[in-house]
């Protein structure tokens, strides 16, 4: 009976043991955080990620306040302020305006940084956001917001002493990445975002990288400190501070395998989430299962209105959409006059639920990464229109991955856009291609939603979590550079090159001198 209760307790002892050891492996989740976010940017597609991110937290018990310039309407633990103005909000854009205004990298980043302070003025004059930053203790437990190209938009974090995560909706940072995570992407072998190729493969396209990193950081750097200059505003008496984390819109389906910072978390595709699925209409649906040889879906996004397109291009497009078999349904703007049958327009799609549809079999599109993440996970290759910013390298990628054919609009031609149609919907290297992109794509330890959920949690449970933050944060450029250590390095092998050539000298002279004796020894 003794040895009984001996082996009993001996048992609970062992339990309560086993219970705290896994447990202390065990995260606690935070629960019902504030979170205090700012959307900047006046893109649908940024704000299609940046509410997906905020979607997700919500529904994990945190609550969000968001200064943003497109309303979806409060709900539980979710609440918006409008930042909306009609300069700063880019939407069904005239095609021709984008591309000459934005279609070249160096006046696309031009541009940008000259726009940034401004959008930062946008929320930081918001009464609500005025009332936010005069509380001297802090309603919110942290900040997340979308970067542009100025470090205004870390001020509400540095004023109220809070956590910051970046949310930024393409999949690299290039020129900016220095300033947010310490480190520079290598030009040899990670292509700029706003460059023309997906991986700089030639010597010709690692030049090209090289000096698009270079100018476009000086541009931005020079823009931003002009504009302090003759526009103080009051974030400038504000030192800015590094994100603690920053989430990416990125995946290697289309992002070729770079090195990564600690405080890097891709979550490209996060937007998928089929809780906010979609219906297809009834009329749309039918219209693509009644169609024997499948459907092309045509799309150029939100910001590019695609009734705008050039009247060369867009007869070029029709005539040779109306020679195919399949039906095609393009979201355009507006009325086409005599349209081909096998052709339906809408102003609205469901995106993502049609490219998931089986009998959707080609996508047409501009490049804009979310459209690309929904094709690959639908299975669907694509013929690509990029227009400007990331878009001419997400497709490049695809290209290079061989799952897509990259066009030029402004110059497209009937017979070269029926070819490469055809190309795709008849070449079965492309749908297997991007069969396997998909399972690749699918195939992941976490969803985006956990990771957003877990590294968000893991910021607040560990107050910031300054130990994800790179050292190189802390350095200057030339030490960042090894600029220092070179200068060093220079000047030692010109010191030993210097006393290499006095001792060369001075051996050379004595024996001069020693010839010279000894010849006139031998004369006398």
């Amino acid at each position: 009976m003794m040895a009984y209760k001996l082996n009993k307790m001996y048992l609970s002892l062992f339990s309560i043991f086993i219970y705290t050891s896994i447990g202390s492996w065990i995260y606690a989740p935070v629960e019902g955080a504030r979170i205090l976010a700012v959307e900047t940017v006046g893109s649908k597609s940024h704000w299609n990620f940046m509410s997906s991110i905020l979607r997700t937290l919500v529904e994990n018990g945190h609550n969000v306040t968001v200064f943003t310039p497109f309303i979806d309407g409060d709900r539980e633990n979710y609440t918006e302020v409008s930042t909306f103005t009609e300069d700063t909000v880019f939407v069904d854009m005239d095609i021709e305006y984008l591309i000459n205004k934005f279609g070249n990298t160096i006046k696309l980043v031009s541009q940008l940084s000259k726009l940034s302070r401004p959008m930062c003025d946008i929320v930081y004059e918001n009464n609500k956001m005025l009332e936010v930053l005069a509380n001297k203790r802090s309603d919110f437990d942290i900040v997340i917001t979308e970067p542009i190209f100025s470090e205004c938009v870390s001020y509400p974090a540095a004023k109220l002493n809070l956590p910051l995560i970046y949310v930024i909706p393409l999949p690299t940072m290039t020129i900016m990445e220095r300033i947010y995570t310490g480190h520079m992407p290598n030009p040899a072998v990670v292509a700029n975002n706003l460059g023309s190729f997906g991986v700089p493969k030639t010597f010709f396209q690692r030049t090209t990288n090289t000096v698009i990193l270079i100018t476009c950081t000086i541009i931005r750097k020079f823009n931003e400190l002009i504009s302090k200059i003759l526009e103080p505003r009051e974030y400038d008496l504000y030192t800015p501070i590094p994100p603690s984390l920053v989430f990416v819109n990125r995946h290697f389906t289309i992002e070729p395998a770079s090195p990564i910072p600690s405080n890097f978390v891709a979550i490209g595709g996060i937007h998928l989430n089929l809780k906010t699925t979609k219906r297809i209409p009834k009329e749309i649906l039918e219209f693509i299962e009644q169609s024997p040889h499948g459907v092309i879906y045509f799309t150029f996004g939100s910001i590019v209105k695609m009734s705008s397109l050039p009247e060369s291009s867009k007869r070029a497009i029709i005539d040779a959409l109306s020679q195919i078999p399949q039906r095609v349904l393009w979201k355009y703007e507006d009325e086409l006059e005599n349209l081909p049958k096998n052709i339906m327009i809408k102003k609205w799609l469901p995106q993502h639920e049609i490219l998931l549809h089986s009998n959707v079999k080609l996508f047409i599109s501009h490049g804009g990464i979310s459209g690309l993440y929904e094709a690959i996970d639908g299975g669907v290759p694509i013929l690509g229109f990029p227009v400007f910013s990331d878009q001419p390298k997400n497709i490049d990628s695809l290209v290079h991955a061989g799952i897509a054919i990259s066009m030029d609009i402004r110059s497209v031609t009937k017979d070269e856009f029926l070819k490469n149609i055809l190309e795709l919907l008849n070449n079965r290297k492309y749908m297997e291609n991007i069969k396997t992109a998909s399972k690749i794509f699918k195939d992941r330890p976490m969803s985006p939603a956990n990771l957003v959920v877990y590294w968000t949690e893991y910021v607040l449970r560990h107050k910031g979590a300054p130990h994800l933050t790179s050292y190189a944060i802390n350095l200057s450029w030339y030490q960042y550079y090894l600029l220092d250590v070179i200068a060093l390095i220079l000047v030692f092998i010109i010191i030993v090159v210097f006393a290499f050539y006095r001792i060369f000298k001075l051996i050379s002279k004595y024996f001069s001198n020693y010839s010279r004796n000894s010849t006139k020894s031998k004369s006398e």
